[in-house]
């Protein structure tokens, strides 16, 4: 299935805002250039109107101009390729792709070839979650992962020591791209499926939950998560702005956890908390 290239050319201030913005329109994955912004969606998901109108709501702030161009996914392959980077993470974590090479310095060496999933790290929600996943203890751990994508998290999780992942997204491709990476990073304790969170059996408890979502499903589904939690787990999202983090924090309370610490980046957030 072809997918729709959309090129912005804006300034980089915009440059999180409107991967936000395209995120909520079904944009799957991004590359930031230096003109701005590359997205990629479905062929059949893209609505030009759509587009015109996000660009209308910062006319007034920004100058931004667009084009549309028809990509093969084996073309998505070669341009992000060309554009990944290795990421590291607080000396720790080094984040690559299988073409780079290892770099003993690392504690934690994770390989991760995107193709059309988000969730390579170099975005600020994914880089805090692994920062986060650091300061937790995951020996002997269950864990749930909540949107997988590439299946970032989850790998760290397994590689921290977790005894058992359980990954899903809902996305078709998310999921096989997931269990191409679960293969290359050597996780056997990683399951990962197709679904919601309404598929995860609520029997399975799990002693850390991590989502990296938009605010929209996390508003709708913490209680969800803090009902398959044990005691004194933890649960750690991101995905959202500054400025919705009251509002998760509020619904977070509201479900019976507790505040733990809160982490941001350029105006992403990423909190903690325990039931």
């Amino acid at each position: 299935m072809n997918y729709s290239e959309l090129q912005l050319h804006l300034s980089p201030d915009f440059t999180d805002i409107l991967t936000a913005e395209l995120g909520e329109l079904g944009f799957e994955s991004f590359v930031e250039t230096d003109e701005g912004l590359n997205a990629y969606i479905i062929e059949p998901d893209f609505d030009e109107k759509a587009i015109q109108e996000l660009i209308a709501k910062y006319a007034s702030q920004t100058a931004i101009a667009y084009q549309v161009n028809s990509l093969e996914k084996r073309n998505w392959n070669a341009e992000w390729e060309r554009n990944y980077e290795p990421i590291e993470v607080v000396d720790k974590v080094r984040v690559r792709a299988s073409f780079h090479e290892l770099d003993a310095r690392f504690r934690y060496d994770i390989v991760i070839n995107p193709k059309m999933s988000f969730g390579t790290g170099h975005h600020e929600t994914t880089a805090m979650m692994l920062e986060q996943q650091l300061g937790l203890d995951f020996a002997g751990t269950t864990v749930l992962d909540v949107g997988s994508g590439t299946g970032i998290l989850a790998i760290l999780a397994a590689k921290m020591g977790a005894k058992k992942v359980l990954a899903f997204d809902i996305e078709e491709w998310a999921v096989e791209n997931a269990w191409e990476n679960v293969e290359l990073n050597d996780c056997p304790q990683i399951t990962v499926f197709q679904g919601t969170i309404d598929d995860v059996d609520p029997n399975d408890l799990y002693d850390i939950v991590l989502a990296n979502i938009n605010r929209n499903v996390l508003l709708v589904d913490i209680p969800n998560y803090t009902k398959l939690l044990n005691e004194k787990g933890y649960l750690l999202v991101s995905g959202f702005y500054e400025h919705d983090a009251p509002d998760i924090q509020q619904k977070a309370t509201e479900a019976g956890l507790t505040f733990v610490r809160d982490m941001i980046n350029k105006e992403w957030t990423s909190l903690l908390f325990q039931k």
